[in-house]
């Protein structure tokens, strides 16, 4: 909730912004958070290691760690430079590569949800369940584009436009850690993406996964954080999605697609 903090402080205020890429961006906010983050940890737990967004001391090991913490200081920057309240920090605690314990934090609405693995699912300390939709066409999905997507639209866009046919509504947030969570907590019902990082997605994966929802790979393949892609849902519907998926996937690209 610190975190939270160091965002609410400087929300809205103007603060310096650097390009990552031509649309993945940084502000002074997700750097300073990270920093004080990697160096409360360093100080309680000296042995563990941390894999945060903005300097990651994990990414290059071949070993895996015993605890490795995953950290995303600010997941939805683009919307926080923006001045759009959707943003948050997101957590979770790696033990040989299985997560433990998830704690993603909204400042905007004040909401904490927390998961440890086998015990549940919280949202302020109260349970939460995900939804009950049992058809697509009665369901609400969330999904987010990669900072790829300028040179490579197609498979997004054609996948896009498969859920708004065969879904209630699709809605594109900016936030793959409050997209799971608020899958987690019904209000929304599934959940898809490619090209992620494990920050995006380690502890919202738990959060799901512990409120009742179903958590694989795009592809069905079983999760993980470091597997680059994410489909969460209720369960119910999760393989009405998988199918979808496959379908569109298995089409040959079209010759005709322009930038």
């Amino acid at each position: 909730m610190r975190a939270g903090e160091v965002q609410m402080a400087h929300f809205g205020r103007d603060i310096h912004i650097e390009k990552k890429g031509a649309i993945d961006l940084v502000t002074e906010i997700d750097l300073d958070v990270e920093r004080g983050f990697r160096a409360m940890i360093a100080e309680r737990f000296p042995q563990h290691v941390v894999l945060g967004e903005e300097f990651s001391d994990a990414a290059q090991r071949n070993d895996e760690p015993e605890f490795c913490w995953v950290f995303d200081p600010l997941d939805g920057t683009t919307n926080y430079a923006h001045g759009l309240p959707i943003f948050c920090s997101s957590l979770a605690l790696e033990i040989w590569g299985m997560p433990a314990v998830a704690a993603v934090y909204d400042p905007t609405r004040r909401e904490l949800f927390t998961a440890a693995a086998g015990e549940g699912a919280w949202l302020n300390g109260a349970p939460v369940r995900v939804s009950r939709a049992e058809t697509l066409i009665d369901s609400l999905l969330v999904t987010g584009f990669h900072y790829g997507v300028h040179k490579d639209p197609e498979e997004l866009m054609r996948l896009f436009e498969a859920f708004i046919r065969r879904a209630r509504a699709v809605r594109r947030l900016g936030s793959a850690a409050v997209d799971l969570c608020y899958v987690a907590c019904g209000r929304l019902d599934g959940f898809w993406d490619k090209k992620l990082q494990p920050w995006d997605i380690a502890g919202g994966g738990l959060i799901v996964r512990e409120a009742g929802g179903t958590v694989t790979s795009v592809d069905g393949a079983p999760f993980g954080s470091r597997g680059g892609s994410v489909l969460a849902t209720n369960g119910r519907i999760h393989q009405q999605m998988l199918d979808t998926i496959r379908e569109i996937s298995s089409r040959p690209r079209s010759r005709n697609w322009t930038d």
